[in-house]
């Protein structure tokens, strides 16, 4: 059967265009006005709504923003207004949560926050955040040329079994095993997140030697 007639592939390829559908916030999307909680998650719900996958999901809740400031994922704000700079903290938490733990995303997030949160560092955050999703946004097609060419293998499989097997039978299988790839995918990704964050991969040689120095400072005064 060739690719252009196979149905399931063009199942896959309407899926992918529905994923890619789902919406970015871009940052001068974001107020620039400090908000109360009520405005932050309504204006999340508003613009992530497309990425739940049942229409019950909550996007993002009071509780969500208490736990993550009393976590110290987000600063507090500031007379119980969030800024900008705030928002864009909790768009990275909210994709971070689903495949990282509260540890590992404030591990991440803190050299951020130290260095451009609030207008600290050369560049704002918003444009951080930016030059972030414009990056995301680029890799989508080949992101999509990879998943339809881990599908096509998925359709090679199972095709010298013990026992023959019905077209329906093989197809499921071929499924299960396009799916296994996709979580095996996701899981090396996940172990390369974890191994980076916990070999300070994305600190700098100066910003190692002065976490080791503090690191024996701190051994020497419990000891």
């Amino acid at each position: 059967m060739s690719n252009s007639n196979n149905p399931n592939l063009k199942n896959l390829t309407r899926l992918f265009r529905r994923l890619l559908s789902l919406e970015y916030i871009r940052p001068e999307d974001i107020p620039s006005l400090d908000l109360y909680m009520d405005q932050v998650t309504s204006f999340m719900e508003e613009h992530l709504e497309s990425s739940k996958r049942f229409e019950s999901d909550k996007i993002l809740t009071k509780t969500m923003i208490n736990n993550y400031a009393k976590n110290d994922l987000l600063p507090s704000p500031y007379k119980k207004k969030y800024s900008k700079d705030h928002m864009i903290f909790l768009i990275f938490i909210y994709y971070m949560k689903n495949i990282m733990s509260i540890n590992d995303i404030k591990k991440l997030l803190e050299p951020i926050e130290e260095n451009y949160f609030g207008g600290n560092g050369k560049i704002p955050l918003s444009e951080v955040y930016g030059e972030i999703i414009d990056y995301l946004k680029q890799e989508q097609d080949d992101l999509f040329l990879n998943i339809r060419k881990e599908y096509k293998s998925s359709e090679k499989t199972f095709s010298n079994t013990s026992a023959e097997l019905s077209d329906a039978e093989k197809e499921k299988l071929h499924r299960f095993a396009f799916i296994c790839s996709l979580a095996f995918d996701v899981y090396l990704k996940k172990l390369m997140i974890e191994t980076m964050i916990d070999e300070d991969f994305f600190m700098n040689e100066k910003e190692i030697k002065n976490k080791d120095s503090k690191s024996k400072n701190q051994k020497k005064k419990e000891s």
